[in-house]
Protein backbone atom coordinates (compact mmCIF):
# COMPACT_ATOMS: atom_id res chain seq x y z
CA UNK A 1 0.00 0.00 0.00
CA UNK A 2 1.48 3.00 -1.49
CA UNK A 3 1.01 6.00 1.24
CA UNK A 4 0.38 9.79 0.50
CA UNK A 5 3.77 10.98 2.02
CA UNK A 6 5.42 8.31 -0.11
CA UNK A 7 3.47 9.88 -3.41
CA UNK A 8 4.50 13.57 -1.97
CA UNK A 9 7.70 12.66 -1.52
CA UNK A 10 7.77 11.02 -5.23
CA UNK A 11 6.05 14.42 -6.99
CA UNK A 12 8.22 16.32 -4.93
CA UNK A 13 11.35 15.02 -6.39
CA UNK A 14 9.78 14.73 -10.03
CA UNK A 15 9.06 18.67 -9.66
CA UNK A 16 11.99 19.99 -8.81
CA UNK A 17 14.12 17.92 -11.21
CA UNK A 18 11.77 19.33 -13.39
CA UNK A 19 12.77 22.98 -12.44
CA UNK A 20 16.57 21.81 -12.77
CA UNK A 21 16.09 19.49 -16.37
CA UNK A 22 13.37 21.37 -18.41
CA UNK A 23 14.61 20.21 -21.44
CA UNK A 24 15.71 16.86 -20.81
CA UNK A 25 15.72 14.32 -23.50
CA UNK A 26 16.93 10.84 -24.41
CA UNK A 27 20.39 10.77 -25.14
CA UNK A 28 20.40 8.42 -28.24
CA UNK A 29 20.06 9.84 -31.71
CA UNK A 30 17.23 9.07 -33.65
CA UNK A 31 15.01 10.16 -36.72
CA UNK A 32 12.02 7.60 -36.32
CA UNK A 33 10.86 5.34 -33.92
CA UNK A 34 12.59 2.61 -35.82
CA UNK A 35 15.84 4.37 -35.55
CA UNK A 36 15.10 4.74 -31.88
CA UNK A 37 14.03 1.33 -31.11
CA UNK A 38 17.18 -0.08 -33.14
CA UNK A 39 19.27 2.45 -31.19
CA UNK A 40 18.10 1.12 -27.85
CA UNK A 41 18.57 -2.05 -28.52
CA UNK A 42 22.24 -1.44 -29.00
CA UNK A 43 22.21 0.53 -26.01
CA UNK A 44 22.41 -2.77 -23.79
CA UNK A 45 26.23 -2.76 -22.33
CA UNK A 46 27.03 0.35 -23.53
CA UNK A 47 26.83 4.16 -23.70
CA UNK A 48 25.08 6.05 -25.45
CA UNK A 49 27.69 7.99 -26.97
CA UNK A 50 29.29 4.65 -28.79
CA UNK A 51 25.56 3.81 -29.78
CA UNK A 52 25.36 7.26 -31.36
CA UNK A 53 28.86 6.93 -33.18
CA UNK A 54 27.94 3.32 -34.70
CA UNK A 55 24.25 4.28 -35.84
CA UNK A 56 25.51 7.21 -37.86
CA UNK A 57 26.51 4.79 -40.53
CA UNK A 58 24.29 2.29 -39.74
CA UNK A 59 21.33 4.43 -39.96
CA UNK A 60 22.85 6.13 -43.21
CA UNK A 61 22.93 2.44 -44.75
CA UNK A 62 19.42 1.13 -43.58
CA UNK A 63 16.60 3.36 -43.19
CA UNK A 64 13.81 0.72 -43.41
CA UNK A 65 12.34 -2.66 -41.45
CA UNK A 66 12.73 -4.46 -44.36
CA UNK A 67 16.22 -2.94 -45.50
CA UNK A 68 17.39 -4.93 -41.84
CA UNK A 69 15.44 -7.88 -42.69
CA UNK A 70 17.11 -8.43 -46.05
CA UNK A 71 20.80 -6.97 -45.30
CA UNK A 72 23.06 -9.85 -44.96
CA UNK A 73 23.92 -10.47 -41.40
CA UNK A 74 27.68 -9.75 -41.73
CA UNK A 75 27.51 -6.68 -42.87
CA UNK A 76 24.86 -5.73 -39.92
CA UNK A 77 27.67 -7.00 -37.55
CA UNK A 78 30.64 -5.24 -38.90
CA UNK A 79 28.18 -1.96 -38.81
CA UNK A 80 27.52 -2.55 -34.93
CA UNK A 81 31.02 -4.45 -34.20
CA UNK A 82 32.58 -1.76 -31.69
CA UNK A 83 28.83 -1.81 -29.63
CA UNK A 84 29.85 -5.03 -28.05
CA UNK A 85 27.85 -8.08 -27.83
CA UNK A 86 27.78 -7.45 -32.12
CA UNK A 87 26.66 -11.07 -32.87
CA UNK A 88 23.76 -11.24 -30.75
CA UNK A 89 22.68 -7.47 -31.46
CA UNK A 90 22.67 -8.38 -35.22
CA UNK A 91 20.71 -10.94 -34.84
CA UNK A 92 18.24 -9.24 -32.08
CA UNK A 93 17.98 -6.55 -34.94
CA UNK A 94 17.49 -8.76 -37.90
CA UNK A 95 14.81 -10.91 -36.33
CA UNK A 96 12.61 -7.80 -34.67
CA UNK A 97 12.94 -5.80 -37.88
CA UNK A 98 11.42 -9.78 -39.78
CA UNK A 99 8.69 -9.55 -37.57
CA UNK A 100 7.97 -6.18 -38.00
CA UNK A 101 7.63 -6.64 -41.88
CA UNK A 102 5.92 -9.86 -41.51
CA UNK A 103 3.32 -8.75 -38.49
CA UNK A 104 3.30 -4.70 -38.35
CA UNK A 105 3.45 -3.59 -42.21
CA UNK A 106 7.15 -2.73 -41.26
CA UNK A 107 6.38 0.06 -38.88
CA UNK A 108 6.66 0.29 -35.44
CA UNK A 109 3.76 -0.80 -33.23
CA UNK A 110 2.17 1.77 -30.07
CA UNK A 111 1.69 -1.33 -28.08
CA UNK A 112 3.61 -2.49 -24.90
CA UNK A 113 2.59 -6.04 -25.74
CA UNK A 114 3.31 -6.61 -29.05
CA UNK A 115 6.76 -4.79 -29.04
CA UNK A 116 8.17 -6.67 -25.77
CA UNK A 117 7.30 -9.77 -27.88
CA UNK A 118 10.15 -8.56 -30.70
CA UNK A 119 13.68 -10.12 -30.15
CA UNK A 120 15.82 -7.73 -28.58
CA UNK A 121 13.12 -6.01 -26.75
CA UNK A 122 12.16 -6.16 -23.24
CA UNK A 123 9.97 -3.46 -21.31
CA UNK A 124 12.83 -1.05 -20.27
CA UNK A 125 13.34 -0.99 -24.24
CA UNK A 126 9.30 -0.69 -25.53
CA UNK A 127 8.95 1.70 -22.36
CA UNK A 128 11.78 4.12 -23.84
CA UNK A 129 9.82 3.52 -27.97
CA UNK A 130 6.51 4.18 -26.55
CA UNK A 131 7.55 7.34 -24.26
CA UNK A 132 10.28 8.94 -26.41
CA UNK A 133 9.22 8.46 -29.89
CA UNK A 134 5.53 8.35 -30.15
CA UNK A 135 4.59 10.26 -26.02
CA UNK A 136 2.69 7.18 -24.38
CA UNK A 137 3.43 6.43 -20.71
CA UNK A 138 3.58 3.00 -20.66
CA UNK A 139 5.64 2.79 -17.80
CA UNK A 140 8.80 4.23 -16.26
CA UNK A 141 12.34 3.46 -17.84
CA UNK A 142 14.21 1.99 -15.06
CA UNK A 143 18.65 1.69 -15.77
CA UNK A 144 21.36 2.08 -13.75
CA UNK A 145 21.30 5.67 -13.01
CA UNK A 146 17.30 5.73 -11.89
CA UNK A 147 18.04 2.28 -9.77
CA UNK A 148 20.80 4.24 -7.91
CA UNK A 149 18.87 7.46 -7.65
CA UNK A 150 15.86 6.29 -6.76
CA UNK A 151 17.01 4.28 -3.84
CA UNK A 152 19.31 7.06 -2.62
CA UNK A 153 16.64 9.24 -2.42
CA UNK A 154 14.20 6.78 -1.02
CA UNK A 155 11.99 6.69 -3.45
CA UNK A 156 12.07 2.55 -3.40
CA UNK A 157 13.97 0.08 -1.55
CA UNK A 158 14.05 -2.23 -4.44
CA UNK A 159 17.08 -3.19 -6.66
CA UNK A 160 15.34 -5.29 -9.48
CA UNK A 161 14.10 -3.13 -12.26
CA UNK A 162 10.55 -4.09 -12.75
CA UNK A 163 9.72 -4.06 -9.16
CA UNK A 164 11.50 -0.63 -9.26
CA UNK A 165 9.37 0.28 -11.88
CA UNK A 166 6.06 -0.76 -10.01
CA UNK A 167 7.48 1.36 -7.17
CA UNK A 168 7.57 4.47 -9.19
CA UNK A 169 4.48 3.76 -11.35
CA UNK A 170 2.17 3.72 -8.12
CA UNK A 171 3.66 6.51 -6.25
CA UNK A 172 4.17 8.84 -10.00
CA UNK A 173 1.15 10.34 -11.80
CA UNK A 174 1.16 9.11 -16.03
CA UNK A 175 1.72 11.96 -17.14
CA UNK A 176 5.50 12.43 -14.97
CA UNK A 177 6.10 8.98 -16.03
CA UNK A 178 8.48 9.72 -19.30
CA UNK A 179 9.98 12.79 -18.50
CA UNK A 180 11.08 11.79 -15.07
CA UNK A 181 13.42 8.90 -16.17
CA UNK A 182 15.04 11.86 -18.46
CA UNK A 183 15.63 13.93 -15.75
CA UNK A 184 16.66 11.78 -12.99
CA UNK A 185 19.53 10.29 -15.87
CA UNK A 186 20.53 13.25 -16.47
CA UNK A 187 20.71 14.06 -12.51
CA UNK A 188 22.94 10.65 -12.30
CA UNK A 189 25.33 11.72 -15.21
CA UNK A 190 26.09 15.39 -13.91
CA UNK A 191 25.91 15.33 -10.43
CA UNK A 192 24.73 11.80 -8.49
CA UNK A 193 27.41 9.91 -9.83
CA UNK A 194 28.10 6.18 -8.91
CA UNK A 195 31.22 6.15 -6.92
CA UNK A 196 31.59 10.27 -5.76
CA UNK A 197 28.28 12.47 -6.05
CA UNK A 198 28.73 15.94 -5.92
CA UNK A 199 26.10 16.56 -2.65
CA UNK A 200 27.37 19.82 -2.44
CA UNK A 201 26.03 20.96 -5.38
CA UNK A 202 22.63 18.65 -5.29
CA UNK A 203 19.93 20.60 -5.07
CA UNK A 204 17.94 17.59 -4.00
CA UNK A 205 20.23 17.70 -0.59
CA UNK A 206 17.65 18.34 1.51
CA UNK A 207 15.22 15.91 0.97
CA UNK A 208 17.85 13.07 0.31
CA UNK A 209 18.54 10.35 3.10
CA UNK A 210 22.25 9.50 1.50
CA UNK A 211 23.13 13.32 1.60
CA UNK A 212 27.50 13.67 2.32
CA UNK A 213 27.73 9.32 1.67
CA UNK A 214 30.00 8.67 -0.91
CA UNK A 215 29.11 5.17 -2.19
CA UNK A 216 29.27 2.49 -4.79
CA UNK A 217 26.52 1.83 -7.68
CA UNK A 218 26.05 -1.61 -5.87
CA UNK A 219 24.78 -2.72 -2.79
CA UNK A 220 24.54 1.10 -1.16
CA UNK A 221 27.47 0.14 0.75
CA UNK A 222 29.99 3.19 1.69
CA UNK A 223 33.08 3.56 -0.74
CA UNK A 224 36.22 2.79 0.48
CA UNK A 225 39.00 5.11 -1.86
CA UNK A 226 43.06 5.00 -0.54
CA UNK A 227 43.27 8.22 1.31
CA UNK A 228 40.01 9.18 1.44
CA UNK A 229 37.94 9.52 4.76
CA UNK A 230 34.58 8.26 4.24
CA UNK A 231 31.68 10.02 6.73
CA UNK A 232 31.16 7.86 9.48
CA UNK A 233 33.67 5.28 9.08
CA UNK A 234 36.25 5.21 12.42
CA UNK A 235 39.72 6.76 11.63
CA UNK A 236 42.18 4.00 10.14
CA UNK A 237 44.22 2.25 12.88
CA UNK A 238 47.75 3.43 12.67
CA UNK A 239 50.92 1.75 14.65
CA UNK A 240 52.72 4.73 16.61
CA UNK A 241 56.16 5.99 15.28
CA UNK A 242 57.76 4.81 18.71
CA UNK A 243 56.55 1.22 18.15
CA UNK A 244 58.27 0.78 15.14
CA UNK A 245 61.23 2.26 16.19
CA UNK A 246 61.29 -0.43 19.52
CA UNK A 247 60.64 -3.31 17.17
CA UNK A 248 63.30 -2.47 14.72
CA UNK A 249 66.02 -1.99 17.99
CA UNK A 250 65.04 -5.44 19.62
CA UNK A 251 65.10 -7.18 15.94
CA UNK A 252 68.33 -6.06 15.66
CA UNK A 253 69.76 -7.20 19.90
CA UNK A 254 68.23 -10.95 18.47
CA UNK A 255 70.54 -10.95 15.48
CA UNK A 256 73.99 -9.17 17.46
CA UNK A 257 73.27 -12.05 19.91
CA UNK A 258 73.06 -14.85 17.33
CA UNK A 259 76.41 -13.55 15.80
CA UNK A 260 78.25 -13.53 19.56
CA UNK A 261 76.93 -17.03 20.41
CA UNK A 262 78.62 -18.13 16.86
Amino acid sequence: MVTAAAKRKALDVAQRLAGLYPDAECALNFRTPLELLIATILSAQCTDERVNMVTRELFRRYRTAKAYAEAPLADIEELIRSAGFYRMKAKNIQNCCKALVEHHGGEVPKDLAALVVLAGVGRKTANVVLGTAFGIPSGVVVDTHVTRLTNRLGLTKQRDAVKIEQDLMAKLPPEEWIDFSHRLIWHGRRICTARKPRCEECALAEICPKVGVVRTGAGNKPAKSKGVAVAGAPPARQAPARDSAARQVRSAKVVSAKRTTR
